[in-house]
């Protein structure tokens, strides 16, 4: 057996940290208890820092970590959606793989024991299923022509099966409501639903806002150019208009784990519905990625006021500049000082966890789970995050 101490311990039953906590673990991570120390001087391995459990990223994009440096920043989301089609698949496969290895194998080094990746095509998959770190991979479906429908489907479906074969836990999901079709939000979600997790991009700017109320502003007049075919203009929010299309898979209310990434543009209305239509909603908070993007951050006190349950993801390298769980906790502690640290770690590792129906084993630091163990260091004399914090993987 083995012991560690520190000068805070989060074992996140609650938000209140150990002062001069313990944990004793086995060789293979299993928890065997948790304490304070009687003397912190005569611990044999004391660390100043925050020990806690491993960390669960609900939002990424690891098979675009090739993109990692060639973004602009601020350009609104027609101007990254531009972005991304001019720069997806400009890598090799090689280049690729070896860019996913590397920052799964960084994700994991800095304590991240669980992930929630969004994944287009199969890059990803077998460095997946040979991680340590468990993941859960959301196939993202795309389609904006009605037509498509069934085709996007069939493709998704047998996508589905290659992740299955490599011994992932995968299912379709719909992308956000401005580049499906009605019908392929509904007919995606369906899919998402049978597997009893769901994510999805959700009010994540103004512009797709704008879209849905009024059929107007740079993202509209992008599809437009374009050619395709546009969401129907509702007079209402997204989060409605999907909450609509979501309830022609099945009536509400829905019993699923449900995951909202963003919601930028999250009101009181949308909350409302939210939690009148679903039993297990999460949101996944990506505060370095709204900033790169679009300079905005979602109503975190909104949030909270209304019980709202939040996690924490990276999204991707294309809309980052790394991939860190501690910077994305120190941008919202900055931005969101009211935020004590011990609810900030719960949100990126418990709440996290119970998104993925993980938490019997993940989130916590309490005996007989696996959660990995990280610490925190560089913390400040009020036991806060500082810009030179970083986590390191225990075990």
């Amino acid at each position: 057996m083995k012991r560690i101490a520190a000068t805070y311990l989060y074992p996140l039953t609650g938000f209140e940290p150990v002062r001069n906590g313990f944990v004793e673990y086995e060789e293979d991570g299993t928890i065997v208890r948790t304490g304070v120390c009687e003397d912190p001087a005569a611990e044999e391995h004391f660390v100043e820092g925050a020990l806690i459990p491993g960390f669960v990223n609900t939002h990424c994009h690891i098979e675009l970590s090739y993109m990692w440096k060639l973004f602009r920043r601020g350009t609104g989301m027609a101007g990254f959606i531009d972005q991304i089609n001019a720069l997806r698949d400009t890598a090799s496969l090689e280049e690729k793989l070896s860019d996913i290895q590397t920052w799964m194998d960084r994700l994991w080094q800095r304590g991240v024991s669980a992930m929630a990746d969004i994944s287009n095509c199969a890059d990803s998959f077998a460095i997946k299923a040979a991680s340590p770190m468990y993941t859960r991979t959301f196939l993202e479906v795309f389609g904006t022509e009605p037509e498509d429908c069934p085709a996007v489907i069939r493709s998704v479906k047998a996508l589905q099966a290659e992740a299955l074969a490599c011994g992932l836990d995968a299912a379709p999901t719909p992308h956000a409501c401005y580049t499906m079709s009605p019908q392929l939000l509904t007919a995606a979600s369906a899919e998402g639903l049978a597997s009893g997790f769901l994510s999805y991009h959700s009010e994540e700017t103004p512009q797709e806002e704008e879209m849905l109320r009024s059929g107007s502003g740079p993202m509209w007049e992008n599809r437009v150019r374009a050619g395709m075919s546009t969401p129907p203009v509702t007079g209402t929010s997204s989060l409605l208009y999907f909450l609509d299309r979501l309830q022609q898979a099945h009536p509400a209310p829905f019993d699923e784990h449900i995951l909202l990434v963003h919601e930028v543009c999250m009101d009181q209305e949308g909350i409302d519905a939210v939690k009148a239509a679903m039993n297990h909603p999460f949101i996944a908070l990506c505060p370095l990625s709204n900033l790169y993007i679009h300079d905005a951050l979602p109503p975190v006190e909104l949030l909270r006021a209304n019980g709202m349950k939040l996690t924490v993801g990276t999204d991707s390298l294309s809309s980052n500049d790394d991939l860190n769980p501690v910077m994305e906790l120190f941008c919202l502690q900055e931005n969101f000082p009211q935020v004590p640290l011990g609810e900030l770690l719960t949100w990126a590792c418990r709440n996290g966890a119970e998104f993925l129906g993980k938490e019997r084993e993940l989130g916590t630091l309490e005996p007989g789970k696996r959660p990995g163990l990280a610490l925190i260091d560089h913390l400040g004399a009020d036991g806060r995050l500082t810009t030179a914090s970083a986590s390191y993987r225990i075990v």
